[in-house]
């Protein structure tokens, strides 16, 4: 039999990404039951796995190829002092890699979200504004905007780079006479789902850098496959343009509803 306090810890260790099989799936399960035991214990051999969980160790060597193949999971001759015991070649030893820890969900969603919830309540609506912004722009720090680029598709994707280095895996495609900004990959979606400031900060941002109205046409936070932002490459009228400092509220009637909380803007300030 599988051990249930396993696959309960396996929902919060594991990856974000689950791979083609996820959590409800049964091999999903298992493979977030593998993950969790090499955080807990690692590193472990496969048979050491597998008598934990109660299934082979076939089946467990099937899902940590799978890990291996994501770059997850690594192997060891060495299971960190513990001597190898018997006859024959030594045990081989499975632990997480860095990659690997870096896509774990763990506990952090739940730290990061009562620190949010704690930050809103000592500081208001206001402070978390404010810190979802310095995040933001923190990550763009060294994008070159577009009125001084004289380039908005050079802008879109030096600010795609720059969330990739932090995690959110993007790219950017031509789309009519647009451009679009995918983030494949979120590290803050389930904290994003409580306080969609960090996604409207982003918007806000992105349209202070590219000097044009963005829109936000979907998010990982609302359930959809990638946070897509659309940039139009043509920009519009000069009187229509948004330029770095002015109220977000300023470019509502591109952004989606929930863009339009964003009351002020505070780059100018700084």
């Amino acid at each position: 039999m599988r051990s249930d306090t396993t696959l309960r810890s396996a929902a919060h260790a594991a990856p974000v990404d689950g791979g083609a099989a996820g959590l409800g799936h049964p091999d999903g399960q298992t493979r977030a039951a593998v993950v969790s035991l090499l955080v807990e214990d690692g590193p472990l051999t496969a048979s050491e796995i597998a008598d934990r969980l109660g299934i082979s160790a076939a089946g467990v060597r099937r899902h940590l190829e799978a890990l291996a193949d994501a770059g997850d999971v690594e192997t060891s001759s060495s299971g960190f002092g513990r001597a190898h015991r018997g006859r024959g070649r030594p045990a081989k030893w499975f632990q997480l890699t860095a990659t690997g820890r870096g896509k774990l969900r763990h506990a952090y969603d739940d730290l990061a979200g009562a620190a949010m919830r704690r930050l809103r309540a000592v500081g208001g609506e206001a402070a978390v504004e404010e810190f979802a912004r310095d995040r933001v722009e923190e990550i763009v720090a060294d994008v070159v905007p577009a009125q001084e680029s004289g380039s908005v598709a050079d802008t879109v994707n030096e600010i795609a780079d720059a969330l990739t280095s932090a995690g959110f895996s993007a790219n950017t495609r031509q789309v009519g006479t647009g451009m679009q900004i995918c983030q494949h990959h979120c590290p803050v979606a389930h904290v994003a789902t409580e306080f969609p400031e960090l996604c409207e900060a982003e918007t806000a941002v992105f349209t202070e850098l590219l000097g044009t109205h963005v829109q936000r046409l979907a998010t990982i936070a609302n359930g959809d496959c990638a946070c897509t932002t659309h940039v139009p490459l043509h920009p519009p009228p000069e009187s229509a343009q948004v330029p770095s400092g002015t109220t977000t509220t300023q470019a509502s009637d591109a952004q989606p509803a929930s863009a339009r909380t964003q009351k002020t803007s505070r780059k100018a300030s700084r």
